[in-house]
């Protein structure tokens, strides 16, 4: 058996009656049994296996480029206000956030299929490179357009590393052992999601510039580790293999979703959500998605094959990660609202008051990614993470003005282990059923999905808040307050509602306290929302399937012995 026929060898957990019955089946000679459809796997742990300086330094790589990509990030989220400020463009302040997180999401499937075409270690070269380009480019801006274009080209860049990480991730570890490595990739993220707000602050407040140049150098030195250290087997080799590229389906994939974001990313901000400038692009970018999917069924070289969604364990692990996606982003938006309005804590301070939520997320995601490796089994861990946001959630929701840091912070935790856990267990699930040949499409659409949930998560919220603090508004006896705050500007408002409250408390405590209380009311919905999708998620659990994972590697990608 060569070694393409050998990446394509069925897992030894493939669900009976669903996708895969026509792929080759495990040899005889296989010593482990498959288990029983709906069993989980056995409990023994795998064996060690010890690790070579170049894995380790390509480990090293992978978790510079994950958390400079969040830094970035978060950085810039909080230090935007003062760019605009300061380069001008308050009118473009939407392009320059979103146009990072659109030119970042709808290259992922394009850049998984290359992926597999000329290998890993080029196109995330190419990623990190791209990556510190546009950050220059962003950096040494002398107008709003140019600082947009940085942006863009960034995401490019920030997309690829979305995507490859995952990849070169799996092509290094065995199925049973990825939980535990997804874990300290994404701990690395999110130490850099938890220090973004600090030093974004404390950079806008000296030289905005150096929160671009700042990736420069870290970009660098992840660029001589990989050039050092990343040598792989590129898989097949011929130039036939630019043909297998979805050149069709990218022509309709990336407009299509192109128009859909833009839809959500303008809808209640520069036009309202009934106007025709939100509404068309949405359905243009529906229809086309739908006809995308269309065209992957019956294409011969299809960028997202249906076959990822054709068992339901893959399936549903996808879906899970949309809802995981969504719930966390709710909370990373939200949370410092509360803070900043209802605790009436200055943006530096929130950020110091979100830390529990963020580093618990890492902590736990690493946790549950070595309980994973040890133990085999996804489903109680998809469960347990569900269960715990839930319960996360209703505590937020008992959260008022006059809760203690104690309080706040235990709550925090509590919800991260949710949000935290599920981080590092779901693209296992997903592969559970796929042979390792669907790696490269299986961790571009699980991307896509992740950051789609992200997109979501903000929209579902922000739609929820503003709505149910029109709704109240009466609460607020000022009416030239009321306007100030009406349709969508309370989020802006948040950041200096402690210098409002000093005024207020000082000249009418009782106006402040109407405020609070339609900024509670506002939040309260939100955290229900929130509890919705995690009791969702949980009862979702039951349709994934306890496949075994896989404790042998088969890959055409993996690191090459034969060169020194």
């Amino acid at each position: 058996m060569d070694a393409k026929d050998s990446a394509r060898v069925e897992p030894s957990g493939l669900e009976s009656g669903e996708s895969g019955e026509d792929r080759p089946k495990e040899p005889a000679s296989v010593p482990t049994p498959p288990p029983a459809p709906g069993t989980t796997s056995p409990t023994l742990p795998a064996s060690p296996v010890k690790h070579g300086v170049r894995f380790w330094g390509i480990i090293a790589a992978l978790c510079l480029l994950s958390f400079i990509s969040a830094l970035d990030v978060a950085i810039v989220t909080t230090a935007l206000p003062t760019i605009t400020r300061q380069i001008g463009g308050e009118t473009e302040y939407i392009w320059i956030a979103d146009s990072f997180v659109l030119a970042s999401s709808v290259l992922q499937p394009l850049l998984g299929q290359l992926a597999d075409i000329i290998g890993r270690r080029l196109p995330l070269i190419a990623s990190a490179a791209l990556f510190a380009v546009g950050s220059g480019v962003a950096g040494g801006a002398s107008n709003v357009a140019m600082l947009i274009a940085g942006r863009t080209v960034q995401g490019v860049g920030a997309g690829g590393l979305y995507v490859l990480l995952d990849i070169i991730c799996c092509d290094l570890v065995p199925l049973r052992e990825r939980g535990k490595y997804l874990g300290i990739l994404l701990s690395w993220a999110g130490i850099g999601a938890a220090v973004g707000p600090g030093v974004g602050g404390a950079l806008a407040e000296k030289d905005w510039r150096w929160i671009f140049y700042l990736n420069i150098p870290i970009c660098g030195v992840a660029l001589g580790i990989i050039l050092a250290f990343m040598r792989v087997k590129t898989g097949q080799k011929g130039s036939y293999k630019f043909r297998q590229i979805d050149y069709l389906g990218n022509l309709i994939f990336i407009p299509s979703i192109t128009a859909f974001l833009l839809g959500l990313f303008i809808g209640g901000v520069s036009y309202p959500w009934s106007s025709w400038h939100v509404v068309l692009p949405l359905v243009l970018g529906a229809v086309g998605w739908a006809a995308f999917h269309l065209q992957q069924h019956f294409t011969s070289t299809p960028s997202i094959p249906s076959r990822l969604f054709a068992n339901r364990t893959s399936a549903t692990a996808y879906f899970l990660t949309f809802l995981s996606s969504t719930i966390v982003q709710m909370i990373s938006y939200f949370m410092p609202v509360y803070f900043q309005a209802v605790q009436a804590t200055t943006v530096l301070d929130s950020g110091t008051y979100y830390l529990p939520f963020a580093f618990g997320t890492l902590a736990f995601a690493v946790v549950s990614g070595a309980l994973l490796s040890h133990f085999g089994a996804y489903r109680p861990l998809h469960a347990a993470s569900f269960a715990l946001s839930a319960v996360g959630f209703g505590l937020f929701t008992l959260l008022t003005d006059q809760s203690p840091k104690v309080m706040w912070a235990w709550f925090e935790l509590i919800a991260s282990m949710g949000t935290g856990a599920i981080l590092s267990v779901l693209l296992p699930a997903v592969m559970a059923a796929l042979p390792e040949s669907d790696v490269a499409a299986a961790s571009a659409a699980y991307c896509f999905i992740r950051t789609f949930g992200y997109i979501w998560g903000v929209t579902i919220a922000s739609l929820v808040f503003n709505a149910q603090f029109n709704r109240n508004l009466g609460v607020i006896s000022d009416p030239t307050l009321r306007d100030m705050l009406k349709d969508g500007a309370a989020y802006a408002f948040a950041s200096q509602a402690h210098a409002a409250k000093e005024i207020l408390l000082g000249t009418n405590p009782g106006l402040w306290n109407e405020i609070v209380s339609v900024y509670i009311k506002s939040l309260n919905t939100i955290w229900w929302v929130g509890l919705g999708i995690s009791i969702l998620g949980f009862f979702c659990v039951s349709l994934e399937r306890g496949l075994e994972l896989r404790r042998t590697l088969e890959t055409e990608y993996g690191i090459d012995e034969s060169k020194s």
